[in-house]
């Protein structure tokens, strides 16, 4: 089975030879791996866990027009109202010719192929307008809060639309919108259902028309957000921070049959001394999960430096012979 089929079943529910696998980690921890001289025979990491790739096409998606992009700075609604019309869609913000070489490609070798619609929403604006003033914003100036999410997710939909109009088919989204921390969401579920999900329902409406899947990474603790994150239509959910609170059998349980996760195998698991802990992690989490499908093998944040080569291979190992379906 192709890596392309194991994503389109697990996505569509149902349960492929053996669920997905990918993975990220810290450049510190490749850079620890090579210079201990793994992966052997000069191999990358991923050719050597074999894990599920896909291919990607993404956009230029700050502030620009045909001719050059602008390194602005938004910190208030007066520096948005100025730039707002260099946030709209032109044909440079495209490289249509590269697409479809990539598109081609796809197609001829049956690859899973994803849109990278980058940072999104709250994640994308908080860090260029800043979060602490962004926050105050949200409670003192909601409806210009309201057309920065609106005014991203439009820009998004054109450059969709742009390079479906070109004949590409896209199998799903991925989106970046890190909506909380340790303990729980940065902001109330009240004000992301009235400011954010708008912006949310309608991204999904538009991928969902074009029958893609659309895949949220979200770090943080966002179990209170879930149900609206369902509602406003999101496929998938990526990483799934343990220590944050993100339990994925808890996930499973409440959501599992109609969104599918990635992640949620605790990377303080995979960097203990004892192997038995990491077992216990997989083995009490996996065969939950894929039940039914909906499923993907993923670290619940980027594997850190704290784990060995060694360790990584035994997790792999492990996620291997647990999440077999055969």
């Amino acid at each position: 089975m192709t890596s392309a089929e194991r994503y389109r079943l697990t996505l569509a529910h149902k349960e492929p030879d053996h669920i997905p696998m990918r993975d990220d980690f810290w450049g510190a921890t490749i850079d620890n791996w090579k210079a201990e001289g793994y992966p052997p025979d000069g191999k990358g990491v991923w050719e050597y866990f074999g894990f599920d790739g896909w291919a990607g096409i993404g956009a230029h998606l700050w502030f620009r027009d045909n001719e050059q992009e602008y390194n602005v700075g938004i910190h208030s609604r007066k520096d948005w109202e100025e730039y707002k019309h260099l946030y709209t869609y032109c044909d440079a913000r495209v490289d249509f010719d590269g697409a479809l070489k990539i598109y081609e490609s796809c197609k001829k070798n049956d690859t899973f192929l994803v849109y990278g619609g980058g940072a999104l929403g709250f994640d994308l604006w908080q860090n260029r307008v800043g979060i602490k003033y962004f926050l105050e914003s949200m409670l003192d100036d909601p409806e210009w809060i309201k057309d920065l999410f609106m005014s991203n997710v439009d820009l998004n939909i054109a450059i969709v639309e742009e390079i479906t109009g070109k004949g590409v088919e896209f199998d799903a989204a991925m989106f970046y919108d890190d909506l909380g921390y340790k303990t729980g969401p940065f902001f109330s579920a009240k004000m992301y259902r009235e400011q954010l999900f708008p912006a949310h329902k309608k991204l999904c409406d538009f991928l969902h028309s074009k029958k893609m899947k659309v895949i949220l990474h979200s770090c943080g603790g966002i179990r209170p957000f879930m149900p609206m994150l369902v509602e406003a239509g999101f496929d998938c959910f990526e990483p799934l921070e343990v220590k944050a609170g993100m339990d994925l059998v808890d996930l499973k349980k409440n959501f599992g049959e109609v969104v599918t996760f990635m992640g949620g195998i605790d990377v303080r698991a995979m960097a203990h001394p004892d192997p038995k802990v990491i077992e216990e992690e997989i083995k009490t989490k996996i065969p939950i999960a894929k039940k039914g499908g909906g499923y993907i093998f993923h670290s619940d944040h980027s594997v850190p430096s704290n784990v060995s080569f060694q360790q990584y291979e035994h997790v792999i190992e492990l996620a291997r012979h647990y999440g077999k379906n055969y």
